[in-house]
């Protein structure tokens, strides 16, 4: 049996495993959720990928889930539609500013 003739430091013990170590995820955000998501994957979130939608999130909730998932969505759309329109101020909100 072969045994090593010579003792390996602890430097260089160090410099043999410096590159193993886990790497961070390259992530994307859905188009159209915004989530954060892995590339090339169906969003979990609202099941579309690339633009178009290929699972049906929603039927696979449970009914309370499914409530919530809605409320999300209309609230987020609204937020969107809300900074595309800007509405006007009126004389209430030139006082309150």
């Amino acid at each position: 049996m072969v045994t090593p003739t010579q003792r390996h430091t602890k430097g260089k013990r160090n410099q043999r495993r410096m590159h193993i170590f886990l790497e961070e995820p390259i992530l994307v955000s859905c188009q159209k959720c915004g989530k954060a998501i892995l590339p090339h994957i169906i969003c979990p979130n609202c099941g579309y990928y690339k633009g178009r939608q290929v699972v049906n999130i929603l039927e696979k909730l449970e009914k309370k889930e499914r409530k919530r998932r809605e409320k999300e969505i209309k609230t987020k759309e609204k937020e969107e539609k809300g900074e595309r329109k800007e509405r006007p101020l009126d004389l209430r909100q030139l006082s309150k500013k």
